[in-house]
């Protein structure tokens, strides 16, 4: 067990240590650095995420991060509402959002279906999406674009399931993203060009 020679600097660590990816070395390398800079810089940063704690929001159209209640892209006249696409999380939405192919809306699940790590389809905005497809005349396409991983594609084929009685054009996203990859890690050619040649949904190799 690490020893400090100031516990307000083995509480900072420990508090960094808790984010993802980040161990004492790292978190220690972090805290160094934050002591390293003047007063008023350590407060911007900590004001930032205060108020990104009491203040964000979440649209209520498609639960991407907002600071209203709309985001911006739901309220953009200039996007497509008749196409929704279909992401795990906010990550994603980042990911397609910087290709500039994509000119729809979305849908944030806010995970994917996982038995291992307990995450149903209760646990995922699914309910909403199924809600705000039947609430509107205008959608006539939703777009999978989930990873291409095993708890990606059961969470694509149980989706597709659901969204039969609408009558929509559902489609995924064309495997330029490899097999097992998330899509935040895919290049923004390579996702770009996968959504531009998304293919219609095939039951055969969704099981």
């Amino acid at each position: 067990m690490e020893t400090y020679s100031s516990k307000l600097l083995q509480s900072a660590v420990e508090e960094f240590s808790k984010l993802p990816g980040i161990g004492k070395k790292t978190a220690l390398r972090l805290v160094l650095h934050m002591l390293r800079q003047d007063t008023e810089t350590v407060e911007r940063f900590s004001d930032s995420l205060t108020r990104l704690s009491r203040e964000v929001k979440y649209c209520r159209e498609c639960h991407n991060i907002s600071d209203h209640g709309l985001c911006e892209i739901c309220s953009s006249p200039r996007r497509d509402p008749s196409i929704v696409c279909v992401v795990e999380d906010i990550r994603d939405v980042v990911a397609i959002e910087n290709t500039g192919q994509f000119h729809g809306r979305y849908h944030v699940l806010g995970g994917i279906i996982s038995p291992m790590e307990g995450i149903g389809p209760a646990d995922l905005t699914i309910d909403a999406l199924e809600e705000r497809i039947a609430g509107s005349s205008a959608i006539r396409e939703v777009i999978l674009a989930l990873s291409t991983t095993m708890e990606g594609d059961t969470t694509g084929f149980y989706l597709y399931k659901k969204l039969q009685p609408f009558n929509l054009k559902i489609s995924v996203i064309a495997r330029g993203v490899a097999i097992g990859d998330e899509l935040e890690y895919a290049d923004e050619i390579t996702l770009g060009r996968s959504i531009i040649h998304r293919t219609a949904y095939d039951l055969t190799t969704a099981k």
